[in-house]
């Protein structure tokens, strides 16, 4: 059986300690008959990564974690038509499967698209989770065309989501942005992505008025626990949230007064649950390779780590534990 390395946890642990993430050699991943097998060049780590690393119940298998990607197929499924051997790809994986975090990587091609070809694999990495949570929010939860207007205001915009958002939004749709920054490096990160207006989230109902005085339609949220009466008071009636945390015994009825529509926000959900349009993953992956290819969307890499090991990923994920990087954190061979 052939061997591969790979980057592992056994068990929840603080970043600090040196068994949070560790060395490891697994057996090389089995492709399935619609896989595509990835040599990862380069692989970003996100809050999902984080929140899963640190909530993992202790195992005697090496878990390997990692969901954005970026590499070269380098075998195929009998079953695959639309990637080949040699194609420069990236994704965003699949959380029911192993992880990204390791020299080879077994995907289903519908979730996997050729990479922009402007794009380094580190530049590349940075985006395909947070550009398929961005897309899915706007255009499918949303709703939204380029012929919508109104005003959308994006909360932790200097993060991963909201730094691909803030473009989509002001290249291919009518929407004012307001974006939340506190930290000036923050608030001139947002602008200079294009942000309409400042949202401090410290002081979210004043300084939204400061900028919005009528509301807003639309509001994006990766932080929601006790936000939900200032969410009630700056959403305009029959406005739309979407979602993307999890806080326990979350309490919507004072959105209710204003037909607030409440959405969920999960890139997961189309490979979790195998749907019949797991291909749109794809189509939408392409889409915005093509929009970076054209210089209308930027990469959102903003720190590389050179070091595809242990030692590097740790250090990946403190500074996104940190809750103080701007844009995406890249770990790259």
């Amino acid at each position: 059986m052939s061997t591969m390395r790979a980057i592992a946890s056994y068990r929840g642990l603080p970043i600090d300690d040196r068994e949070s993430l560790q060395d490891v050699e697994v057996p090389t991943p089995q492709v399935g008959p619609r896989d595509v097998l990835v040599r990862v060049q380069a692989v970003s780590v996100n809050p999902a990564d984080v929140k899963s690393r640190a909530g993992l119940a202790p195992t005697t298998e090496p878990r390997i974690l990692g969901f954005d990607a970026a590499g070269v197929v380098e075998a195929t499924g009998p079953e695959v038509t639309t990637l080949s051997v040699g194609d420069e790809v990236w994704y965003a994986g699949d959380i029911t499967r192993p992880g990204a975090n390791a020299d080879l990587h077994a995907v289903d091609e519908r979730i996997v698209a050729r990479k922009p070809a402007s794009l380094s694999f580190a530049e590349a990495a940075a985006m395909p989770l947070t550009t398929i949570t961005a897309w899915e929010t706007l255009f499918e939860r949303f709703a939204l065309t380029k012929d919508s207007t109104g005003t959308l205001l994006a909360l932790g915009a200097a993060g991963g989501v909201g730094s691909i958002m803030i473009q989509l939004v002001k290249e291919l749709t009518g929407v004012r942005v307001l974006a939340s920054a506190t930290r000036p490096e923050s608030q001139e990160w947002v602008k200079q992505l294009g942000a309409d207006g400042i949202v401090d989230h410290h002081d979210l109902v004043a300084s939204t008025r400061a900028v919005a005085p009528d509301g807003v339609d639309y509001l994006f949220s990766p932080h929601s626990r006790g936000n939900i009466e200032a969410f009630a008071e700056i959403v305009r009636p029959f406005g739309h949230i979407t979602a993307i945390d999890e806080p326990e015994g979350l309490d919507l009825l004072p959105l209710k007064a204003k037909s607030i529509a409440w959405h969920w926000e999960l890139m997961f959900t189309r490979s979790i649950f195998r749907t019949p349009d797991m291909f749109e993953q794809k189509k939408l992956l392409e889409t915005v390779a093509g929009l970076v290819d054209d210089k209308r969307i930027r990469t959102t890499l903003t720190r590389t780590i050179d070091d595809f090991s242990a030692a590097g990923l740790r250090e990946a994920h403190r500074l996104v534990e940190s809750g103080r990087s701007t844009g995406k954190v890249v770990v790259t061979r």
